[in-house]
């Protein structure tokens, strides 16, 4: 296995601004283990971050208007800055794989399997692992390092990963004891 862990969208707009998600502040610790965890162990931490261009993108006429290219709500949350040795991809839509380098890096990174992290379960991690099973990576999700904007649809988007795309639920701690 060589894996990479994937940050998405640990943005200020949805952890303090426009599109903010109230459950946010609870996965934000887990995240950080794990993503020390994995710098210390040499395994890739790749930062997809919404990228949005103002007035333009699509998602704004179901959205309101969050992650603007160039402002603070675009920016990775303080607790969770990109180091030098870390990657990241911007992106315009729900999958970090839409219209991105990601699958490239990954390929010239060697990776097969992918650990996804961030906001929110339903609809951007479930998007990228989406697309992760039609690339056919191995996909883990430590569900306490994803949430949504209630646990019946974290719970229900966990449970469709977990179906539908064969992906594997674990927790931090588990997987870092693997790792």
């Amino acid at each position: 296995m060589k894996a990479a862990v994937l940050v998405i969208d640990m943005l200020n707009d949805f952890v303090h601004g426009a599109l903010k998600v109230d459950r946010a502040q609870r996965i934000i610790p887990n995240i950080r283990k794990l993503v020390e965890h994995a710098r210390s162990r040499k395994i890739p931490v790749i930062y997809t971050n919404d990228s949005h261009i103002k007035g333009v993108d699509r998602e704004f006429r179901l959205w309101p208007e969050h992650a603007v290219e160039g402002t603070w709500g675009a920016e990775v949350i303080e607790e969770l800055k990109p180091t030098e040795a870390d990657y990241v991809v911007k992106k315009r839509r729900y999958s970090a794989f839409y219209s991105t380098h990601l699958d490239l890096l990954l390929r010239e990174l060697d990776v097969d399997t992918l650990i996804l992290t961030g906001l929110v379960t339903d609809v951007c991690v479930q998007h990228t692992a989406a697309d992760a099973f039609f690339r056919g990576y191995h996909i883990i999700v430590p569900e306490d390092c994803v949430d949504s904007l209630s646990e019946e649809r974290h719970r229900a988007a966990l449970e469709y990963m977990k179906n539908i795309y064969g992906c594997e639920i674990t927790k931090t701690e588990d997987l870092i004891g693997r790792l």
